[in-house]
């Protein structure tokens, strides 16, 4: 994959990249990019091109751009010409500043991380610079905590061995530390700037991609070349941590970074209802050219038959015929009959979805008070596709959990930890209100861990053997390194937070890990110091998910300590140990149960005789040249056996609140949540179980682990034929036709049946295999199949993958979430993309079109906002296409009495006030206020969200009903008023059959028809929807007695001519019952209709709301613990743990300023395997208590 270069005009792609440190001009030459970045879309000289252009391709506004153009016309216009122009303008400037605020949003953004400063080497000296200023093959220096400026190959730092620690949770989301190490031939240079300004080295690599966790490249330094791969590379987004300075080289600047090349490209979202409604615009225009070809047809017949009779009267222009008189009709009706397709729409369309954003932004119950974060609703155009979800991606890290480990539970000696009971013996729940212990007595307490059993204190202060030799474990047997910048303020920096968790909880509980050199492990033991000497550490690996330490006390007693995965250590311990390993079983049920990771704790006393002869043949096996991982295994196997068993932790990756409940919820609504994480599987599946998603009644939870795409595809035709064993072995994929014209070939794989529920387990590598063109169809069959679907170790590409392929092939809304930077590119590609302003900085929030601070308000934005904007919206457009299709029909069924002279049936007052006055404020207030029923008896009925996702309030079939009543009122505004009409005089024996009045009487009933059919629509009145439809019809008699009063008709007597109309007609009995009578048969047609099907049809919404006005709603019940679960199902080891780095900490240089030559302890391997491993800076495990804001 290599990027595009523009040099001197020319474009090629990018095969190799080639750069010479401090050496501007010759890179220069190859024409990279620098390091600016940008997001936006205009600038101030191509916005309005740009944004009419865009705006143009709306079908909509370019018929309205055609319509202006016929209006200026003066043989085929029949209505003034700024009709159209000034509420085109008004759509396209609404339109416009709304994009033009979007943008500079962009660019703020944009300018801000583009002005941040770093000191660059230039002419021998650190000069501040901006980071846009950065060129590749500059030489930067970074400080502790602050970001990392580009792409950069490390040079050196102030750590030993040239380490640097970095956080990429912008990356990969993962908030363990990782460890880069430079080369020794650049770290030699230090600080040294005379050193560093010399620098020439040559570095030749793959060109721009978005692998995050692949480089390749090399170094030539004096002729020599070294090798170069992705632990020597600092990449954008990451953040320097524990780490006084360090010096890198800038191999990709801005858009060729791998963040940027991550992020995705930046689409226009549209709804699904957008999309119909560019469709039934088309079909609208082909209604209207069929309307206008029958009345231009009906005006040349009606010219040639009967026109020259008035001819006398009304002369023709010279030159013009019947022909050019039909051809001119059809344009002048185009105009007439326009109405059909309002411009005014798309104006109500935008109010609306503004309206129910600010319902978004103002709901208290989507406030998160403890980071002052509300809910925001970033795009305004997506609302009501909120309403219509399928299929929900989601992170974990962050996102369902809140990235902080809490040692929760223990079992030592075969008795439980943890627990609080009442006097009854009744578990009791612990809440933030339950007494926590008091540390005070331990000065090198950490003040933020929380625990609440008192008996486990108690033991261990009454120094209980077991209890403290429980502790002393935990504080000896790990890989943590510890950090005292103030006396007593100790910091931890752990490979996997577990270990972080369990070292903090033996810290609190008397036995303080202290410090570390490559001999001794010194700690506290209830306040007295204890140095052990640290015989040999026998590492964590995947395969022995165990790690143990051997250490000599001060009194010489050898021990060997062990802890991991309960199977692994089971198989290991004494026979002794059967009753006490019963019990802990027991326990450990009950602590998976409960979500928890679960770890065993064993020990066993050495004899220095077999020490002495197992040392050696140690020594032997690690330095022998073949098969020595395979006799270090065997000798491990040898020495840890005959354990005595201590005991088991249960540490829980605290979750988010609600997240369980809210997960549940959004599955009885029918929503399908995907979990896409780069955490390691097992993580993943115990957060799974926590959650709910997935569950020990579950039929099968399958693993798709294989390393070749023939294994990935034979593992999941397995569990697809496992899961539906009839279904066909080609998946059923059904062809159509979508889109404007119906350009777009759409296909969808169709759901296939299956009895009970299973789950599927995906990782990485085997996911890539998954994607590709072959397998992508049997990965989406056999997924979708499935309940719960998680990936894990996936990439940021491979989420956005992920959500494209259910995009393609399912034809259904999807909605992705998260939280951190390598979210973005899967928030942008779903429909909906949604934010959580968490823990891993504010990348996903920028990209996101809603953000909130909490999980658990997913369930609020849709099943109460989203159901809500859908519902809404899909009113607005059934009244508005009604009430503009029954406008316009009359003048239809008009042209068949006024020689089709495009003459229109009303005041052309009216005419400019339907839309804009008279019916504009009650469709909004249908449209904003309008619920069928409240936010408690949503969530108490998630099935209500069932008709969004079929579309079953707003389709082309609801259209066509709507077309059909539209028809049939319009038959009925014209036709019964007018016989009424027809020869009737008044009381007084006047005639009142004039053409004034009967465009009175006409747009009197069809403005009548219209409010009533709306307030029939209308499930929820407030005042302002009172006021609004009242309101509007109070507006409309005012403004007729105005507008056909004597003064206006003196002042404007030609543009007036109703004068007195309203006197003449509305004080006679006739008309007002003309009035009723046409009212009562626009409207008893669809009360008879909707009553039958309440009755023998009602839908799930008729339902609850049947209920809801008969019963009610049931207050919450109280919340109880939960009733213990009990899971075989436990935790594996240390999730985040890696191999090798044992060795690293248990190396001298680790621990010195500058690397010095000394003996290394023995049983550790000379090269260090830094490269796999990932420490972490452990983050202390709780915070200030909250108050929970449920929905």
């Amino acid at each position: 994959m290599g990027s595009v270069v523009s040099c001197g005009g020319e474009k090629k792609k990018e095969e190799e990249r080639y750069l010479r440190a401090n050496d501007r001009p010759f890179n220069l030459s190859y024409c990279y990019a620098n390091n600016a970045i940008k997001t936006s879309k205009y600038n101030i000289f191509t916005f309005l091109p740009l944004n009419l252009f865009e705006q143009f391709r709306r079908l909509a506004n370019a018929y309205f751009l055609f319509l202006l153009i016929l209006q200026l016309i003066p043989q085929v216009s029949s209505l003034s010409w700024f009709t159209t122009a000034v509420p085109l303008a008004l759509v396209l400037s609404i339109t416009a500043v709304k994009d033009a605020s979007d943008d500079i949003n962009r660019h703020k953004c944009d300018k801000q991380v583009n002005n941040r400063t770093v000191d660059v080497l230039i002419d021998r000296e650190l000069r501040k610079e901006k980071w846009m200023n950065v060129q590749v093959g500059d030489i930067i220096k970074l400080e502790n905590n602050q970001f990392v400026t580009a792409d950069l190959l490390l040079l050196s730092s102030s750590e030993p061995l040239n380490l640097v620690y970095v956080e990429t949770a912008e990356l990969d989301g993962e908030t363990n530390l990782k460890v880069k190490q430079a080369l020794t031939i650049t770290g030699e240079m230090g600080d040294d700037i005379e050193a560093l300004a010399g620098f020439n080295g040559e570095v030749r690599c793959e060109p721009p991609n978005n692998c995050l966790d692949k480089f390749k490249g090399t170094l030539t330094v004096n002729k020599q070349v070294h090798s170069l791969d992705n632990d020597k590379v600092l990449l954008r987004g990451c953040t320097l941590r524990n780490t006084e300075w360090c010096f890198g080289l800038v191999i990709f600047g801005g858009p060729d970074t791998k963040l940027m090349q991550n992020s995705g490209k930046t689409t226009f979202k549209r709804t699904s209802i957008d999309h119909l409604m560019n469709v039934l615009v088309l079909c609208i225009f082909g209604f209207l050219a069929t309307m206008c070809s029958i009345l231009a047809v009906g005006n040349a017949i009606w010219e040639t038959r009967e026109g020259s009779v008035f001819t006398p009267f009304l002369p023709h222009e010279p030159g013009v015929n019947s022909a050019l008189s039909s051809f001119l009709s059809f344009w002048s009706y185009v105009i007439v009959l326009n109405t059909v397709v309002p411009i005014s729409l798309y104006v109500s369309v935008e109010i609306i979805r503004l309206g129910n954003s600010f319902f978004i932004d103002w709901d208290r119950k989507m406030y998160y008070p403890k980071n002052d974060t509300p809910a925001q609703a970033r795009t305004t155009t997506l609302n009501e596709e909120l309403g219509q979800i399928k299929y929900i991606f989601s992170d974990k890290t962050g996102t369902l959990t809140q990235n902080i480990m809490a040692f929760n539970k223990c079992s030592i000696n075969g008795k439980s930890y943890g627990e609080l009971y009442d006097f009854a013996g009744q578990r009791v729940e612990i809440t933030e209100k339950t007494e926590r212990l008091d540390f005070s007595w331990n000065q090198l307490a950490d003040p933020k861990f929380i625990f609440h059993d008192h008996s486990l204190l108690e033991t261990v202060r009454g120094g209980n053997p077991e209890a403290q030799a429980f502790f002393r474990l935990l504080a000896l047997c790990h890989t943590v390194m510890p950090e005292e910048k103030k006396e007593g303020q100790l910091n931890y920096q752990a490979q996997s937070p577990d270990e972080g968790a369990l070292v903090t909880a033996a810290r609190n509980f008397g036995f303080v890990f202290r410090s570390r050199t490559p001999e001794t492990i010194t700690i506290m033991e209830m306040g007295r110091k204890v140095v052990y000497d640290l015989v040999a550490v026998l590492d964590f690996n995947n395969v022995r998910k165990r790690m143990s330490v051997i250490v000599c006390s001060p009194e010489g007693k050898l021990t060997l300590y062990c802890k991991g995965a309960d199977t692994i250590i089971y198989e290991r311990l004494h026979p002794s140990c059967n009753k006490l390993m019963e019990d802990t079983t027991g326990h450990l049920n009950e602590y998976a149960g409960d979500g928890l990771r679960t770890l065993v704790l064993a020990y066993k006393d050495l004899e220095e005789s077999y020490l002495e002869e197992w040392r050696q043949r140690h020594h032997e096996a690690s330095t022998a040249m073949e098969e020595r991982e395979e006799r270090l295994d065997q000798l491990y196997e040898e020495i840890e056996k005959d354990l005595i068993l201590l005991g088991a932790t249960a540490v829980e990756d605290k979750l988010q609140d609600g997240v369980p409940q809210t997960i549940e919820q959004l599955a009885k609504a029918d929503i399908k949540i995907w979990v896409l994480t780069g955490d390691k599987q097992e993580t993943a599946e115990n957060i799974g179980y926590s959650c709910n998603m997935l569950r020990e009644e579950m039929k099968e939870v399958f693993i798709v682990a294989a390393n070749t795409a023939e294994g990935v595809r034979g593992e999941l035709q397995k569990a697809r034929r496992k899961m539906c064993p009839d279904a066909a072995e080609e998946p059923s994929v059904v062809k159509a036709r979508a889109g404007l014209f119906w350009v777009d070939k759409i296909e969808t794989v169709e759901d296939e049946k299956v009895d009970g529920d299973y789950a599927l387990i995906i990782n990485g590598h085997s996911l890539a295999f998954a994607l590709e063109k072959d397998l992508e169809l049997e990965l989406l069959r056999t997924a979708c199949m499935c309940q719960t679907v998680i990936c894990c170790r996936v990439t940021p590409l491979q989420k956005a993958q992920v959500v494209q392929l259910v995009k393609k092939y399912k034809q259904a809304v999807t909605l992705a979430i998260g939280d951190g930077a390598n979210d973005v590119s899967m928030i942008k590609a779903a429909h909906i993309g949604v934010g959580i302003s968490g823990q891993e900085g504010m990348q996903a929030v920028l990209s996101s079109d809603f953000s909130f601070a909490q999980f658990r308000y997913l369930q609020r934005l849709l099943l109460v906002h989203g159901r809500w904007s859908y519902l809404r919206m899909c009113k607005f457009l059934q009244y508005f296409f009604f009430k503009n299709f029954t406008f316009a029909l009359v003048h239809f069924w008009y042209a068949f009495f006024c020689g089709f002279s495009a003459k229109t049936v009303y005041d052309e007052g009216f005419i400019t006030l339907y839309n804009t006055v008279y019916t504009a404020l009650p469709v909004l207030g249908i449209s904003l206020f309008d619920q069928d029923v409240n936010d408690h008896w949503s969530f108490q009925h998630p099935q209500l969200y069932f008709p969004g996702q079929m579309n079953m309030y707003f389709s082309k079939k609801a259209f066509v009903r709507c077309i059909l009543n539209s028809c049939y009122s319009s038959l009925v505004l014209f036709f019964i008023p007018w016989a009424a009409m027809q020869d009737t005089v008044r009381d007084d024996g006047k005639d009142i059959a004039d053409y004034q009045s009967f465009a009175l009487l006409a747009q009197t009933c069809l403005l009548i028809v219209v409010s009533i059919q709306l307030s029939l629509d209308t499930y929820h009145w407030t005042a302002l929807n009172h006021l609004f439809v009242w309101g509007s019809l109070a507006t409309y008699f005012a403004v007729i007695f105005t507008m056909y009063s004597d003064g206006i008709f003196l002042i404007f007597t030609s543009s007036f001519p109703f004068i007195g109309t309203d006197r003449n007609s509305l004080n006679q009995p006739n008309v007002w019952l003309t009035i009723f009578l046409t009212t009562l048969l626009c409207t008893l047609p669809v009360i008879t209709l909707r009553f039958i099907l309440l009755q023998i049809r009602p839908t799930i919404n008729d339902k609850v709301r049947y209920k809801m006005r008969t019963e009610v709603l049931a207050a919450p019940a109280p919340h109880r613990p939960l009733p213990r679960r009990i899971s075989t199902r436990r935790s594996g080891y240390a999730f985040s743990h890696s191999q090798g780095y044992g060795d690293l900490v248990t190396s001298r240089k680790f621990l010195l300023k500058r690397p010095v030559r000394s003996q290394l302890p023995l049983f550790i391997k000379k090269d260090s395997p830094v490269a796999e491993s990932q420490p972490q800076h452990y983050r202390t495990i709780n915070e200030e208590p909250e108050e929970s804001h449920h929905p």
